[in-house]
């Protein structure tokens, strides 16, 4: 490790803590960190305020598990830089991301310089450009295949086209580079940042605090690496000691021609990228409760997340409901936001000037949100135009609802004194005391007075009412949100909702839903969730009945043991998960067609009686797995499609997995060895019944002879069976060595019966022969050693359960390069995949077929 004390002004200086300055970066040295800037005060996403920009729900990749936790943005950035460690490769570092942008690129591929920062930009259109940071690079600097790095010149925050132009941003193309928000520092330059960090930490958020500059440090640190920008960055708070700091180092820019730019940064934009080019994997029903579409009205369109609706309600395309419970006659717009809302049936003993609105009306491209407030004071109501830009001055175009501030106020009959102080020098929604603190029904009534609804105050008596209530704004409420009670709120009602449709799902009989995930959420809120899962295993004495020939037996089995471990019945459950891999087991046999030729018992009988050919030998290659791995696997691959893309590999140029079956007339029992000298000679052939033992070396034989049918042969009363295997693999290297070994094994009784050896009746069998075998193994691994070179393979359910094996055929260069640079390395990781690295060539791609 380098010394760090060339480069450390004070490097035997320590801090008030006692802890030496040099021994804190050298611990940093090596650690990689995350820092995720999450923005300011969410004025352009309101109704975000109270979560923050980086915990909004974003569905994406999401429809395969509905029940599960709603992904947020945190989690997809969380994702992209989890793979950017690589590009640190041996150094530490610090990697810096905004909280309302999602990147979308392999962060892996970034080229980082040595000791220095660099921040990732992509070119990007003028319009969008002027709305964001601008990075001015240099026009020498090294070119990538989808990329570039360059020294940065300058960075331009929020330009005009002329300052674009003034400040040589433009590129030939026509297009100028985005701030994307992302700056990787590493090396020298982050031993740097952590000893000032360390060294001036508290001194440094003071000067911060108290100078309130809009300016933010992620732009102080920029500005820092970026001689152009010194003179302005002295002024600011601890200015020279950053540039004392880091002003040293360069700052590079890496430019990604392969980069999408989804900003979060207004209520439009968050629609926008759900109902976009994106749109495709966003899950549009999760983790909610929706009724049957001819009792409720809700577009296909809209994303309903975390959400309870109630027959009657009604919600327009393209709308974003989250973390709420909606009933009555509610009627929610197109393009519009509800968050945190919960709407019920309005009661008759409400005021009269409350009953004449019992119809609530959230109108096109409107936000709706509610939250609590601190000291108990109750919840607030708060809504606004989906285009509403709360900074924007009433003076300069703002909105409210969607209109001028000029006609809101016209239109209500009210005065900006009303409203706004007389000190407020900016008259805007953010600082506009608007929403009043009242009971729900009277909410929503002054609610859809204030949103302009016609009719909605002939007498005057909603206005006055709001008047003389206690009212508060954007502004103030952003520092009265009880985010405590917010949290408990949402985790009851999120546990509720579980409940619910657990409850659902037991009663008319929908148990694919993943009961087990929805046990974990109820029990995330309090004991009387126990209560509910033995509550819910009540439905199980007549659900067999009821479902019977509809259902699964193991989809009954999993749901009864989920639900028995939820209650705190572990022994129960581990006997009924007994049951779960027995039904699989039976139902995959059932859904797998395989088997004998119907002239079999009379083919493969000779004039003495014996089976014939006397030997059968067959070697297979081991293979490797690109994706898709587990959707081969049942119950999944009996209920859902799956696909699999693999290769078949041998391994120094043998191929190391085979087997040889013999008849033999010196005994009539089976003898069986395997490669590590081990054998067992079994004379009663009915002593040979599953369930295995998990120690028995050779489960893996008995499972085959008992699914081939050879132990029920009529020959086999007068011969006996020699069987050998190997696999000169490592036991659990994740080569698929296991069920490459069954089909081998079952290709050679099948060959020794003259029964159909071939690859898909062999792995049809194999399939079968995992369950029997207690792993619970897919099909992918036998075809990827029974069919040569690389494959897609497909399955779809059905009875009985149909394979599709397309072979890709590779180019001879692809396979000389395969054949020159792969290398597969075991780890002594049991049942992981190998590590495959560039080196000496150790197999060679298969093309033996059988």
């Amino acid at each position: 490790k380098e010394e760090i004390a060339e480069f450390l002004p004070e490097a035997t200086g320590s801090s008030a803590a006692g802890v030496p300055l040099a021994s804190v970066v050298r611990f940093m040295a090596t650690k990689h960190v995350l820092l995720l800037h999450a923005g300011g005060d969410s004025k352009r996403v309101p109704w975000a305020n109270p979560m923050g920009k980086a915990f909004l729900p974003v569905p994406y990749l999401a429809g395969d598990n509905p029940d599960g936790p709603v992904p947020l943005l945190f989690d997809h950035i969380l994702a992209v830089s989890a793979s950017a460690r690589q590009a640190f490769k041996n150094q530490g570092g610090i990697f810096i991301m905004t909280g309302d942008v999602l990147p979308c690129f392999d962060a892996s591929n970034l080229l980082l310089p040595d000791d220095a920062a660099c921040i990732v930009t992509a070119p990007t259109t003028l319009d969008v450009a002027s709305n964001h940071g601008v990075v001015v690079a240099s026009k020498d600097g090294t070119e990538g295949q989808n990329c570039s790095l360059c020294l940065v010149d300058n960075l331009l925050q929020k330009p005009t086209v002329s300052e674009l132009v003034e400040g040589q941003a433009i590129l030939d193309d026509g297009r100028a580079l985005l701030d994307t928000g992302i700056i990787a520092v590493r090396g020298k330059a982050w031993q740097e940042l952590v000893a000032l960090a360390y060294s001036s930490s508290q001194t440094m958020i003071e000067e911060i605090i108290t100078s309130r500059k809009e300016l933010s440090l992620y732009e102080d640190l920029v500005a820092a690496w970026v001689p152009t920008r010194h003179e302005w960055l002295r002024d600011r708070p601890f200015g020279k000691e950053l540039i004392a700091a880091l002003g040293r180092h360069k700052m590079f820019s890496f430019c990604s021609y392969d980069f999408s730019f989804l900003h979060f940064g207004t209520s439009a934009e968050v629609l926008d990228h759900l109902a976009g080019s994106y749109s495709g994997l966003v899950g549009r029903r999760h983790m909610c409760s929706v009724p049957e579409t001819t009792a409720c009205d809700i577009a296909a369109t809209t994303v309903i997340l975390c959400s309870k609706i109630s027959a009657g309600v009604s919600i327009g395309e393209d709308s974003l409901v989250y973390d709420s419970s909606l009933s009555g006659r509610v009627r929610i717009g197109s393009q519009s936001i509800v968050v945190g809302v919960n709407i019920h049936e309005l009661h008759r003993d409400s005021p009269q000037i409350i009953r004449s609105s019992t119809c609530f009306t959230l109108p096109d491209r409107h936000c709706l949100w509610e939250v609590p407030l601190v000291n108990s004071m109750g919840r607030v109501m708060v809504y606004c135009g989906l285009h509403d830009n709360p900074k924007v001055a009433m003076n300069r175009d703002g909105t409210f609802c969607g209109k001028p501030w000029k006609n809101v106020l016209e239109g209500l009959k009210i005065q900006d004194t009303d409203i706004w102080d007389t000190s407020n020098l900016d008259k805007c929604l953010w600082n506009a005391r608007l929403f009043p603190i009242m009971s729900p029904p009277e909410m929503l009534s002054v609610g859809l007075w204030l949103m302009g609804s016609s009719g909605r105050d002939p007498d005057g008596k909603v206005s006055r009412m709001w008047r003389q209530s206690r009212r508060v704004s954007l502004e103030e409420l952003h520092r009265s949100i009880d985010y405590h009670q917010l949290c408990v709120d949402s985790a009851k009602h999120q546990a509720d909702l579980a409940a619910a449709v657990a409850r659902s799902c037991m009663t008319y009989g929908l148990l694919g839903r993943n009961l087990f995930q929805l046990c974990e959420d109820m029990l995330g809120n309090d004991s009387s969730s126990v209560e509910v899962c033995k509550e819910l295993l009540t439905f199980f004495p007549s659900h067999g009945d009821q479902y019977s020939g509809v259902l699964p037996p193991s989809r009954g089995y999993q749901v009864k043991m989920d639900l028995l471990r939820a209650s705190g019945d572990v022994s129960a459950a581990s006997m009924v998960e007994e049951k779960v891999w027995a039904s699989v087991a039976s139902e995959t046999a059932s859904a797998i067609k395989y088997g004998s030729k119907e002239s079999s018992s009379s083919a493969t009988t000779s004039s003495n009686g014996n089976l014939r050919p006397k030997k059968a030998v067959v070697e297979l290659p081991v293979r490797v797995d690109f994706v898709g791995g587990w959707s081969d696997t049942p119950p999944w691959s009996l209920e859902r499609p799956g696909c699999v893309l693999n290769m078949a590999i041998s391994l120094e140029g043998r191929l190391p997995v085979g087997a040889t079956t013999e008849a033999t007339e010196d005994h009539h029992g089976v003898l069986i060895e395997d490669d590590a000298d081990r054998k067992v000679y079994i004379d009663d052939l009915s002593s040979i019944s599953c369930p295995f033992k998990e120690d028995d070396p050779f489960r893996l034989v008995k499972s085959a002879l008992i699914v081939t049918g050879i132990l029920g042969h009529e020959m086999l009363s007068t011969s006996g069976l020699k069987i050998r295997t190997w696999a000169n693999v490592p036991r659990g290297s994740g080569l698929g060595t296991s069920s490459i070994l069954a089909a081998a094994v079952v290709k050679c009784l099948f060959q020794l019966m003259e029964d159909d050896g071939g690859d898909d009746n062999v792995a049809r069998a194999v399939l079968v022969v995992e369950q029997i075998m207690g792993t619970g193994g897919g099909w992918q691994d036998q075809i990827g050693g029974l069919y040569p070179g690389i494959k897609c393979t497909q399955s779809f359910p059905g009875q009985p359960l149909r394979l599709q094996v397309v072979p890709l055929l590779a180019s001879p260069q692809l396979i000389q390069e395969l054949e020159q640079r792969l290398l597969v390395v075991f780890t002594g990781q049991v049942s992981l995949h190998p590590l495959f690295l560039h080196g000496q060539s150790m197999f060679s791609f298969h093309r033996y077929k059988g």
